[in-house]
């Protein structure tokens, strides 16, 4: 179930950094639920609702509680990248952990780009920053 004010703040990250889609996932229940997303295709949305730990972008930057990154999400052959995520009209893409008072990942928060790049660790320390500013759910 998606929830408006995730998305709000989702839609403001986006715009902030000129991403053109994104998720918000939070943990519960020893996964990752789909709380917001923007630009992402429904059957997308269906396949990610829920993620283990370590499945995907989002499931490794869970599980690593670093980014996960690849410069065109289409043509990725890490194994990062689930053959769902392809759908989304992105190519560069960063999934990003977000931590609680206690230390512990509590979400993980994706953006995507058009063109292909890789982020810098000082690009990826601001979008960590921003992304760092979620509302507790």
């Amino acid at each position: 179930m998606l929830d408006e004010p995730t998305n709000s703040w989702l839609r403001a990250l986006l715009d902030r950094h000129e991403a053109v889609a994104g998720t918000v996932h939070v943990v519960r229940d020893d996964l990752l639920h789909i709380a917001a997303a923007h630009n992402i295709p429904p059957k997308v949305r269906e396949i990610t609702a829920r993620i283990p730990l370590g499945k995907g972008m989002a499931g490794l930057a869970w599980e690593q509680a670093r980014p996960i990154q690849t410069c065109n999400l289409k043509e990725d052959v890490s194994g990062a990248v689930k053959p769902g995520a392809r759908a989304v009209d992105g190519k560069a893409a960063v999934a990003l952990p977000v931590q609680g008072a206690d230390g512990s990942v509590r979400a993980v928060v994706g953006l995507a780009w058009l063109d292909e790049r890789e982020l810098t660790e000082g690009e990826l320390a601001k979008l960590d920053a921003d992304a760092a500013s979620l509302p507790a759910n």
